[in-house]
């Protein structure tokens, strides 16, 4: 399978175009550029994902392993608030938007997952809350889905 750069670029025509290459500026002015990455932008699922597995020792900060992170530019830090409450941040942008945020998240391999909870707090913070128990993430998982 042949693989096209990211930097490759399209040169599109709207259909109502005459295509005879005649080089005039006319033509020229009814062309769209778009590179790989607008394409896969415009053939994506519909929804841009962060996923990470977590893992969190003692008083720590979850760290994660990046799964994935579909927020081009974003960068995300998870801060210990307390025992057992947990902050993931969103910097640069503000990637969670409000009604159209999903998430799914558990604890892995650690001894009790069943009291994992989470609250979209704004347009920048999700907290995450297993209890006032620390040590709840021990290679879990987190996903987040933002649907457009």
């Amino acid at each position: 399978m042949a693989i096209i750069p990211n930097a490759q670029k399209f040169h599109t025509v709207s259909s109502t175009v005459d295509t005879t290459d005649r080089g005039s500026s006319e033509l020229q002015s009814q062309r769209e550029i778009y590179t790989m990455q607008d394409i896969k932008d415009s053939t994506g699922l519909g929804y841009k994902i962060y996923a990470a597995i977590l893992n969190q020792t003692g008083t720590n900060a979850p760290v994660p392993t990046v799964l994935q992170n579909d927020f081009a530019g974003t960068t995300f830090t998870w801060v210990r608030n307390a025992g057992g409450n947990y902050s993931l941040i969103g910097t640069v942008v503000n990637p969670w938007v409000l009604n159209k945020t999903a998430i799914i998240v558990n604890g892995g391999n650690a001894s009790s997952t069943d009291n994992i909870r989470y609250e979209v707090l704004d347009t920048q913070v999700i907290d995450f809350r297993t209890g006032s128990v620390d040590g709840r993430f021990v290679n879990g998982f987190v996903e987040i889905r933002v649907y457009n």
